[in-house]
């Protein structure tokens, strides 16, 4: 079985998923953007019982981060772990984004990625 790490900027937060991520994604939505400073967020879900933490975390409207270093690191659901890859440990190049929600906020300059679903709101 797989097994990725991952962990904030500064090392006090980490974490482990393991097996393979149930989907993929790029999301468009303002609080990603915002959250993230970006134009959109890569993320990928994980079940919950594939996924478990050390460290103190922070957490604010679902999104938890690292309170030393504010790394925006996870989203923690009953069911699920939605991991942001930017936060593992090696790049994730196997991970491709099979599906961009929140795409009617999407910046014009950025296309569509091919393959991927398109979804104008969530894709739940």
């Amino acid at each position: 079985m797989r097994i990725r790490t991952g962990r904030c900027l500064c090392g006090a937060v980490a974490y482990t998923v393991e097996g393979e991520p149930l989907r993929v994604g790029l999301c468009h939505c303002a609080d990603c953007r915002k959250s993230s400073g970006s134009a959109f967020v890569f993320f990928a879900v994980w079940p919950r019982q594939a996924f478990s933490y050390s460290g103190e975390i922070a957490t604010f409207s679902g999104r938890s981060f690292c309170p030393v270093c504010s790394s925006r690191l996870f989203c923690l659901q009953e069911a699920a772990a939605e991991i942001r890859l930017g936060s593992l440990d090696s790049p994730p190049t196997d991970l491709a984004p099979d599906h961009e929600i929140w795409i009617k906020r999407r910046e014009p300059w950025l296309h569509p990625l091919p393959g991927a679903g398109q979804f104008d709101q969530d894709s739940d």
